[in-house]
Order: structure tokens, then sequence, then C-alpha cells
């Protein structure tokens, strides 16, 4: 029976009214999932940490040893994230984000059932495949649908929720392990996944071409096997008895395989990494400061979880507990971004906030096992403040000055160098810890931790210069948000 004209007209006019609404708010259930996709992602990134020293237990390994847990997952990320974009583009957001969330959860229920190290990390290459997609499908996302005077809102929004999970994960995973079973740090991601492909089905828009371009194939198993190599370089380099001639050997590799991949993208009409991009001065600067910043801070997680475990003997709750600031810290700085960014500009901000997270990493060498905890929780809340500010404004500088038709594959460039410097940045720490641990007492595991941090505010102090290259008429958020 066809409709009414008054039930037309109420139709139209219910539409006009949402039509109307800003777009965060016409969009909200596509947040929420993109939000929960990136809490689940990230929460998988540290929920390992707290758990090292009982996973390292229950396969007989040493805790140091586990690094390959850790990097083996972000190292996935980050080389198979320059595929999304041609992905999406050929079989469609919904259903590529659909396969992530799905490959994503079975590479859980693998890692939860594992019984020894090699095992482990084969299920956690696996959870890398499916999470691969899902931070830049999200984002990219995200960049077609809200509007650009709310994106800023938006991705601040998202990117709470992104480092609740890293923050969180470590409080979760202590909890399981000294409650439960470490290997629930994993299965939970499986019922968690079957409510993110039902809510794919329902909120996420479908985006592709009708016609998408050759998959750059050559171009992606050079950029995939210069990072690979460089990481298995550093795995060498933190052995205990370091083998120069093969680390050196993996290096020379990765050089040449990145300096042909770099050859090649220049030769290609579709390069799986458009290194043309970095013309615009605010994508390579967003780039590198990231890949800096994120060397220095990724291994943050690990590094606290051994010094106050191992240095300080506190219990895994009690280690996953002082996370709990860091998330309270950067949810009460999330809501100053935007208008600290409309007064500051992404040069003054970016520059200024760098040093104060460098200073305050490096405030963490003060401490130790007779340190009080409220000085500990007061410095962990200011850290996760600033950091929280620091990932929310370098997360969108990157799209500032580029048109919505390259947003794809600047989402997908963001996320790997995100990724390849977080597996960098825990594969750093973990060489720092090791060479500068001499014996395996408590106090041995407190005076690396001092020299380990010292050295990455240093790196992180640099990153700061690198901000500084910003044009000093940079836009603001209130730029941003008047470009169409």
């Amino acid at each position: 029976m066809p409709s009414s004209p008054a039930a037309s007209s109420a139709n139209a006019a219910t539409a006009d009214a949402v039509a109307d609404l800003p777009s965060h708010e016409r969009y909200s259930g596509l947040i929420w999932l993109v939000a929960a996709s990136f809490f689940m992602q990230s929460l998988d990134s540290t929920i390992v940490n707290t758990a090292v020293p009982a996973v390292a237990a229950a396969l007989h390994e040493t805790p140091l040893n586990m690094r390959s847990a850790l990097t083996s997952y972000v190292l996935t990320l980050a080389i198979l994230i320059p595929a999304t974009p041609w992905l999406c583009d050929r079989f469609g957001t919904r259903r590529v984000f659909g396969a992530a969330i799905s490959v994503f959860a079975i590479g859980s229920l693998l890692c939860g059932v594992s019984q020894t190290l090699q095992q482990l990390v084969a299920a956690r290459v696996l959870q890398g495949i499916g999470g691969a997609a899902l931070m830049p499908v999200g984002r990219y996302i995200l960049v077609r649908t809200i509007d650009k005077r709310d994106f800023v809102k938006v991705m601040s929004t998202v990117s709470t929720f992104g480092l609740l999970g890293s923050v969180l994960g470590p409080l979760l995973g202590g909890a399981l392990v000294e409650y439960a079973n470490w290997r629930l740090i994993f299965l939970i991601n499986v019922p968690v996944g079957i409510v993110g492909m039902w809510l794919n089905y329902r909120e996420m828009p479908e985006y592709r071409l009708e016609t998408a371009s050759r998959f750059d194939l050559f171009g992606f198993i050079l950029f995939a096997a210069s990072s690979a190599l460089l990481l298995a370089a550093s795995e060498f380099a933190a052995d205990e008895t370091v083998r120069w001639g093969q680390m050196g050997l993996l290096v020379v590799l990765a050089i040449a395989f990145g300096a042909a991949y770099v050859w090649h993208s220049h030769r290609t009409e579709h390069p799986v990494a458009d290194l043309a991009l970095l013309r615009v001065r605010s994508v390579w600067v967003a780039l590198s400061g990231n890949l800096l910043t994120r060397l220095g801070v990724s291994g943050m997680f690990l590094l606290i979880v051994l010094f106050l475990q191992v240095g300080c003997g506190w219990s895994p709750m009690a280690a996953g507990l002082m996370m709990v600031p860091q998330a309270l810290g950067s949810i009460c700085c999330k809501w100053l971004v935007n208008r600290t960014l409309v007064r500051l500009g992404y040069r003054r901000l970016l520059f200024g906030n760098t040093l104060i997270v460098a200073a305050l990493l490096a405030m963490f060498a003060l401490l130790g096992p007779h340190t009080p905890v409220a000085l500990i929780t007061l410095l962990v809340f200011v850290y996760g403040g600033f950091m929280g500010m620091q990932y929310t404004v370098m997360n969108t500088l990157i799209y500032t000055d580029l048109d919505v038709k390259y947003a794809s594959m600047a989402s997908s460039m963001a996320s790997t160098t995100q990724y390849l410097s977080m597996s960098f940045g825990i594969a750093l720490a973990t060489l720092l810890m090791q060479t500068l641990l001499h014996g395996q007492d408590n106090g041995a595991y407190v005076v690396a931790f001092r020299w380990t941090v010292l050295v990455l505010a240093v790196i992180t102090a640099v990153a700061s210069r690198v901000f500084a290259r910003l044009d000093k008429t940079s836009p603001t958020a209130r730029h941003v948000s008047s470009t169409a």
C-alpha cells in the first residue's frame, strides 16, 4: 500500500532534520564502531605487557625474550596496512572491515590456546593480519564521512578510546593473570569480535571504486621485506650474544630493499605507498615526527611494567592499576585539544608538547623501589595527559593540507608509520634494557630502567625539532574547520 502524503511529508521532514544534525551526531553509530575497533586493536597492542612475566614463566622463556610476541603483532600491522586502500577500493569498506574483525577474532582464539612461544608468535601474526585494516579503514571512513569542521573533535573522541585500550590493556592483563588465567587476555576478543561484526553490518558505509587500480604487488613485497629485515636485525641486536655479522647483513639488505622501493614507487602509477605525498610539508612532518616520537615512547608500557614488577616487586594487578592514572590524564586532556590547537596552531603546540613529553620521560629516571606510590601516580597521570594531547594532534596533522581523494593513502601511510615506529620502539626499549642490564636482581632492573628512559627522552626531544619545521602559518583547528 502506498504511503499517504502526510506520511511521506513526515518522513521527508525527519530526513531533513537528521541531515541538519552535525555529522558527529548523524553518524554516532559509525563513530562508536570505529572507536570500538581502535580500542580493541590498541588493547591487544599492550595487554600482553603486564602478563609478560607470567606468560614467559608458563612458556619457559625469560621476560625479555617475550619481545617477539609484542613486536610480531605490531610489525604485521605495519607491513600489511599499505594494502588496505587497494582492498577497500576493490572489495568495499564494509567487507574489508568485517573480514578484518573476523580474522582478528580467530587469531585471538589461537593466541589463547598457544602452548609455545613460537605458536603464540604465529597466532599474533594472524591477529595482526586482521588488525591491519581496523585503524586505517576506520580513519578513512571518518575522513570520508565526517565534516571537516567536526573532524578534530571526532578524532579526539576516537583516539581517546584507542588510548584507553593502550592504557587499560596492562590493567586488564594484570587482573586476568593474577585472578584468572593469562589465556583469557586473548580469548575475551572473541565475543567482542562477534559484536563488532554485527555493528559493521549495521553501521559501516560502503565505499569502493567500480574499477580498482592494479595492486602494486612488487612494491608491497619490497616494502614488507625492508620492514621485516629491519626488525629482524633489532631482534639480533637484543640477543645476549650479539651476532654482528648477521645483524649487519640484515641491515644492508633492509636498506637495499627500501631504496629499491623508493626507486620503484616513482615509476609506477599506483604505488602501495605514494611517496609523492611527502612533497606536502605537513605530511612529511607528520610522518617523520610521528616516527621519532613513537620510537621514544612506544616501549614505555613494557618498561614501566617490568620496572614495577621485576624491579620493585609489585604484583601484576598493582602494576596494571598504575596505568589507570595515565588513561585518566589522557581523558582529562582530550577536552582541551581542540581549543588549544585553535589558540596555538599545530607548529607551536607540537613543538612545545613534544619537549614536555621528553622532560616527563626523563623524570621517570628519578623513580625507585622506595618512591611513594602517590608520586608515581601523579607522574603517570601528567604523562598520560600530555601524551593524549600528542597522539591526537599528530594523528590529525597529516590531513590538514590534503584533498579528500588522498585520504585513504594518507590514512594508510600514517597507520603504517605508527605501527612501524611502535614495533621498532618496543625493540629499541628492550635492546637498551638488555644492554644496560647487568645482573638479574631487582636493583639491576631499576638501574637499567633509569638509563633506558633517559635515552628515550633524548630521542623524543629530537622529534620536537621535526615539528618545528612546520610552516609558521600552518593551520589551526579553526582553519581546518573552515576548509571544505
